[in-house]
């Protein structure tokens, strides 16, 4: 049988993180139009909310988890479609051989750029302390 379905009135915020939500919720959130919702269902399987009567669609958190994704890496991150779906379908697989990280931290090229850029920031502070520390060692001696 079905999980039941959560319904409130819609208010922003009021509803229960594991709550289903319509299209019109998903679509506000993420500040997308509704048929590009429909279109990301159809190109990338992840997405996948239940239908009821009459073709309405409700997301259940998964699903906006993924959109979220999914969003972020066309809209912010520049990825094609193309580029996304492998991105999760590299991401499906590693959870199939059980090596998966949460979907949030699916490590980008973006991402990668930051941490180089933080380790090498990283570097040169300890080299600044190393030095000091080898005039403080001349110092003693």
């Amino acid at each position: 049988m079905a999980e039941p379905l959560e319904f409130t009135p819609h208010k922003q915020g009021s509803k229960s993180p594991t709550a289903f939500r319509t299209i019109a919720e998903v679509a506000e959130e993420l500040d997308l139009p509704q048929h590009v919702l429909r279109f990301w269902e159809s190109k990338f399987p992840q997405v996948r909310p239940l239908k009821r009567g009459g073709g309405r669609r409700y997301y259940r958190p998964e699903d906006v988890t993924v959109l979220h994704r999914i969003r972020s890496l066309l809209h912010e991150e520049g990825y094609t479609i193309r580029g996304a779906q492998k991105l999760l379908r590299q991401r499906k697989a590693k959870i199939d051989n059980a090596e998966a990280e949460p979907l949030a931290v699916i490590e980008t090229p973006a991402d990668k750029n930051k941490k180089n850029n933080e380790l090498e920031s990283v570097r040169d502070e300890l080299k600044k302390i190393l030095e000091e520390l080898r005039a403080c060692r001349k110092l003693l001696d």
